[in-house]
């Protein structure tokens, strides 16, 4: 169960949760981000069509996603709908909710390394990140890609911010994006082909690949963790390539697409 800081979810949230009883007139299910707490859906509320038999649309066991109506803690549930719901909307939030029980398990595996209980993680840190990054998995994902500093900055203890930083690190792939341009140059030097190999050398690195599609024409490929990064890289390199060309009185030109 991925848990959350509010006790209880509020009007109009979208919830997951796990269907545990169908009756004649509605179903009940435990959700999942809520301790103990259950939502109803009455069966006016499964479908925008007519519902002859309520077990055509839900069933014992089954993942939903609902709307809240209405939160009912005297009767320690909450009324929910799961006609009101585009089919995207849905969607997102299951997609939302499968990724913070991974975090979950990340900060599982983060406390077992501190001899510590997942209760404990939460209490000592799990709630804290919540709060300050909106959910769980930001904060790992903050903890990937920057380091330990992203804890540090809201009072993390050390030992929990290299505990977790080593966790997200092994466990937390940050998604890059690759772009690709072109540059014809050309040098009109008794050197020129050394011209070239500079300016093409000039410009590689871990992120910027440089091949001979066959000259004068070279595609430039950019790895990069989003797409304006990746463009700017591209943009900065073709320009340093063709400058290094045209500083030993040769030509250069960058394209976008790869010309027919």
């Amino acid at each position: 169960m991925v848990r959350m800081s509010n006790e209880w979810p509020e009007e109009g949230d979208l919830i997951v949760g796990t269907v545990h009883k169908v009756l004649s007139y509605g179903a009940f299910a435990r959700l999942e981000e809520y301790e103990g707490k259950e939502a109803f859906i009455h069966i006016s509320e499964v479908s925008s069509g007519w519902v002859k038999n309520i077990r055509d649309y839900v069933r014992e066991n089954q993942k939903i996603v609902a709307r809240v109506l209405r939160v009912n803690p005297k009767k320690g549930h909450v009324d929910a709908s799961l006609k009101r719901i585009r089919e995207d909307q849905r969607t997102r939030r299951m997609q939302q909710w499968k990724i913070e029980q991974k975090a979950e398990k990340l900060l599982e595996i983060s406390a077992k390394s501190l001899d510590k209980s997942l209760d404990e993680a939460y209490d000592e840190v799990g709630y804290l990140i919540m709060d300050e990054f909106g959910d769980l998995y930001s904060g790992f994902e903050l903890s990937s890609d920057e380091g330990e500093g992203a804890l540090t900055a809201i009072g993390i203890s050390d030992d929990w911010v290299q505990s977790i930083t080593a966790v997200a690190k092994k466990n937390i792939s940050t998604p890059e994006v690759q772009i690709t341009g072109y540059v014809d140059i050309t040098s009109y030097q008794p050197d020129g082909v050394e011209v070239i190999r500079e300016a093409l050398g000039s410009i590689e690195s871990d992120k910027v690949e440089v091949q001979c599609v066959g000259a004068p024409k070279y595609r430039i490929m950019v790895t990069a963790e989003d797409y304006p990064t990746a463009e700017k890289v591209l943009s900065e390199s073709a320009d340093k390539c063709i400058g290094i060309v045209e500083d030993s009185d040769g030509e250069g030109e960058f394209h976008r697409e790869l010309d027919n």
